[in-house]
């Protein structure tokens, strides 16, 4: 991060090879599968990382880009506009799946179904719940890191990320009912 702060381009490329498809990733699930916002929120972290100029060499890197996706990701929850395609944009990924005539293995099918389900009760976990779980289970982060990156105490992150695997448990009941 110091030689991006001088200006050096490849030292950006590196990090940005390094960083893009995780930050992706974590930024599509806390965004509920919007490809488009998290593309874009990505493309946002990393201008405003290349642009600040007071990171503090002392401090982890990765839970201070995570820090700068959250609260980025924050804002465009705010925005009814994003709102708005959100809906438009489910609305139209369910229309799709209407109509996906190319048959697939049933453990393929089953799999990719689980996996939907669980992006829904992600959507439906508050925000504070989906970052901390989201950031743990899919990301990887240490519960220190996740404090870090959020800057709550370690007891908060301890008490979200336990009330929010609860509440998903809670919403994927029935779909664990069904595979049984």
């Amino acid at each position: 991060m110091a030689a991006v702060q001088i200006g050096d381009q490849v030292a950006f490329a590196a990090l940005v090879t390094r960083h893009h498809g995780p930050l992706l990733g974590y930024l599509y699930r806390l965004v509920g599968g919007d490809r488009h916002l998290a593309e874009d929120l990505v493309q946002e972290t990393l201008l405003h990382v290349l642009r600040q100029r007071t990171y503090q060499a002392h401090r982890p890197f990765k839970p201070w880009l995570y820090m700068i996706a959250t609260n980025l990701a924050r804002d465009s929850f705010k925005s009814a506009a994003v709102r708005t395609s959100r809906r438009a944009c489910h609305e139209e990924e369910a229309m799709l799946h209407l109509y996906d005539g190319e048959p697939s293995p049933e453990e393929h099918a089953l799999a990719a179904e689980l996996g939907s389900e669980v992006r829904v009760a992600l959507t439906q976990l508050g925000e504070a719940y989906r970052v901390v779980v989201v950031l743990r289970f899919y990301q990887g982060f240490s519960l220190q890191e996740i404090a870090e990156t959020l800057h709550i105490p370690l007891g908060t992150v301890k008490s979200r990320l336990s009330v929010g695997v609860h509440r998903l448990r809670i919403l994927l009941a029935p779909a664990q009912k069904g595979v049984d």
